[in-house]
């Protein structure tokens, strides 16, 4: 028999027995969509982190108050605080060479109203550096003006939101809106930007952060934001900032350093390992559908004695039945891949219908190592039939004993 007579034989055979051969391509099928799938969703996990982080700006620095530790039982995520970040601990910031931007952050919730109407916003206290360090936009108007820091004035940059629900479709710039007991002046309102690290940009009221501190009677920070000048400028932005805020402590460790890279490096193997293990799940329903496939060819075999054996009777040799049958597994687990690519490109459809703004994608890789793996399982699985149909006696086939 030659290759080609094979294969027509083993898809004739196949097509003799469809409601079986449809339920072994299903199982493939759905083995290999399993696998592309839950990986797209690793993957596409990976990909919102990136890019809700690079929303941030880039080459960021996060100094945090309070000494990351390791102690007994679970690690804390800060240390105690010996002495609260200040505003002139930021404002000595400013002075090192390798960081362009410094944004002292102080955040708090307030009671914003106008006209009778009034709602609960988070209000962020900081300067004009944060516009270019967070990379926004303005929508209309203007951001903070660049001043003192600790002057502070009454004027305040709102979201879109904000804007919508307490102006409707009237002007907000130059109105006088009431945080608390202070008046303040809407100068700017931002661009809608959506969330960023879990904070609404258009929920949001941006006033100087003087004013903040005033406004929630504190002079600490909560935290403060760095950019430095050049990529290659982070880690010793790092060590000055470790130094002049361990100088002004007198001499205490008393902050936490973040660097962006170091947030996306953590978070990429966190992702990268669960897509791996999810990836490994779904691979067992692809053995699930490898030990069907045997299971069909075994009884395949049983029934298809007489076949073997008049096969074996007019000069078919074992080697040629073997690859009948391996052929037929091969057909079968080729089939059900293809079949489970449409499937999970059909189903990453639906997914991007759902979420738009998820970044889901099937990498490359998942889509040859489900391939691979399903062929591989199929004729791995295709063996054990095939060498049992190879060793059968043709006389005794033929009687079907």
């Amino acid at each position: 028999m030659k290759a080609g007579n094979i294969f027509v034989f083993s898809m004739r055979a196949l097509s003799g027995y469809p409601a079986r051969t449809l339920l072994v391509l299903l199982a493939m099928a759905i083995g290999v969509a399993s696998v592309m799938l839950l990986t797209s969703l690793g993957e596409g996990a990976r990909r919102y982190v990136n890019r809700e982080f690079t929303s941030l700006g880039t080459h960021i620095l996060f100094v945090l108050p309070g000494r990351s530790e390791t102690t007994g039982g679970p690690p804390p995520l800060l240390g105690q605080t010996p002495r609260d970040l200040t505003l002139e601990d930021a404002l000595a910031l400013t002075r090192n060479p390798s960081i362009a931007k410094v944004g002292p952050i102080v955040v708090g919730s307030a009671p914003v109203s106008w006209n009778g109407k009034d709602r609960e916003v988070t209000i962020l206290g900081t300067t004009a550096d944060m516009f270019e360090i967070r990379q926004l936009a303005m929508g209309q108007g203007r951001f903070l003006p660049v001043q003192d820091p600790s002057i502070g004035t009454g004027v305040a940059v709102i979201g879109h939101k904000i804007k919508t629900e307490i102006f409707g479709n009237g002007s907000a710039l130059g109105e006088w809106i009431r945080i608390q007991d202070r008046r303040f002046r809407v100068i700017g309102i931002l661009a809608p930007k959506g969330q960023s690290i879990g904070l609404d940009m258009g929920d949001l009221v941006i006033i100087p952060v003087a004013s903040a501190q005033s406004l929630f009677n504190t002079s600490a920070l909560f935290r403060i934001m760095i950019e430095a000048k050049h990529r290659d400028d982070i880690q010793e932005a790092k060590e000055a900032v470790l130094k002049t805020i361990r100088e002004r402590h007198d001499g205490e460790d008393d902050i936490t350093v973040i660097t962006q890279d170091a947030i996306l490096s953590t978070f990429d193997r966190i992702l990268t390992a669960l897509t791996l293990t999810v990836a490994g799940i779904a691979a067992i329903s692809l053995a699930v559908a490898g030990i069907l496939i045997m299971n069909v060819m075994l009884i395949s075999v049983s029934q298809r004695k007489s076949e073997i054996g008049l096969l074996k009777a007019v000069g078919a040799t074992g080697s040629q039945v073997l690859r009948v049958f391996l052929t037929e597994a091969a057909i079968l687990s080729m089939t059900g891949a293809i079949l489970g690519l449409v499937l999970a490109y059909s189903g990453l459809g639906v997914i991007l219908r759902l979420f738009p703004d998820f970044p889901v994608h099937i990498p490359a890789w998942s889509v040859l190592a489900s391939v691979f793996t399903a062929q591989l399982t199929g004729i791995l699985f295709g063996v054990l039939p095939a060498r049992r149909a190879a060793a059968l006696d043709p006389v005794q086939a033929l009687s079907r004993r």
